[in-house]
């Protein structure tokens, strides 16, 4: 991966508001790159490298799978080496895109979780938006859909930014790029986006109110931040501390009820909070499929009792809400 698949990104940004910050990411983008060797990254970029060139007709970002048709079908043996391209970049989490034909069937029906939240947030159009922990950038493409004017995705995963790459083949826009970047990669005074997205991040971070301090630092004043998370039912007071895994995951630390974070949200300095959606995660919606093999969530449930995980805590809930940056 060379810093220069993301130069047009970096061109785009600079006739933005957040102009001055260009050089300052692009380094950051560059020293992750130089230095976030992985033992599969020759492999990914073999297969970026081996992705066959065809030119899309229409592109479509407004629908549950995000991606590109054709002119005309393509013959059965250029499907087939685009759809085991594809398949050399394994496991795909977040989706569903469509690629000339090619229908990638990922982990998490993530449309969903877009739709619940689409018509409750301000309008994206002419907006710069940030996408922390975006994966591989597929809430991206519906915020490019929905007329946003820049995204930038941040994620240190780099089979994710590989993934994104190979959707870019395709779709070919300098407004969206998924960098290489945790948050902790961005310039420290960086600011300035109409909307910042976290989603399926909070309960990752050690530290859930400096994690919302930093999201409100990014905003402009009277910026939106839309925060999906995992929940837990109680009151303001109440909060789950995993003493070991949670659904299978090592690295959740705290999970809140919806009072919680309300209350977390209002102490950083947060206001307008509102609650757009709390719904519980099926196994319809978060599950292994043909592109991504692994186990999920259906293997992390209690068999006998499917409202516990399988180490006995409450099985996941997820709550949207958004929230405006006072100063």
């Amino acid at each position: 991966m060379e810093i220069t698949e993301f130069q047009t990104f970096f061109a785009r940004l600079r006739s933005t508001a957040l102009a001055e910050w260009g050089a300052a990411l692009a380094a950051a983008t560059a020293a992750r790159v130089n230095t976030g060797a992985h033992g599969d990254l020759a492999r990914w970029e073999l297969a970026l490298a081996a992705l066959p060139m065809i030119a899309p007709d229409t592109i479509a970002l407004n629908c549950a799978s995000v991606g590109c048709q054709p002119a005309q079908p393509l013959a059965p043996d250029l499907a087939q080496r685009l759809h085991d391209t594809l398949q050399r970049l394994h496991p795909w989490r977040k989706g569903p895109f469509s690629i000339h034909g090619v229908d990638i069937d990922t982990e998490w029906r993530s449309d969903w979780k877009w739709e619940r939240l689409a018509n409750a947030i301000a309008p994206l159009s002419g907006r710069l938006v940030l996408d922390v922990g975006c994966g591989n950038g597929y809430h991206g493409w519906r915020m490019l859909g929905a007329d946003a004017a820049l995204v930038l995705g941040i994620d240190p995963t780099l089979l994710f930014v590989m993934q994104f790459l190979a959707i870019n083949r395709y779709l070919q826009r300098d407004e969206l790029a998924v960098l290489p970047l945790a948050l902790e990669d961005l310039p420290p005074l960086l600011t300035g986006f109409d909307t910042v997205f976290s989603m399926g991040v909070l309960y990752h971070r050690r530290s859930p109110l400096d994690h919302l301090d930093a999201l409100r630092r990014l905003l402009r004043p009277g910026g939106e931040l839309v925060l999906e998370t995992l929940v837990i039912d109680g009151d303001a007071q109440q909060a789950l501390v995993p003493p070991g895994r949670y659904a299978g995951m090592r690295n959740v630390w705290f999970i809140p009820s919806v009072a919680a974070l309300i209350l977390w949200l209002t102490r950083c300095g947060f206001q307008r909070v509102q609650v757009v959606d709390v719904s519980r995660t099926t196994v319809d919606e978060q599950r292994t499929t043909a592109w991504m093999r692994f186990q999920s969530l259906a293997d992390q449930l209690d068999p006998t009792d499917g409202r516990r995980t399988c180490e006995g805590l409450p099985a996941p809930l997820r709550a949207i809400i958004i929230a405006e940056r006072v100063n």
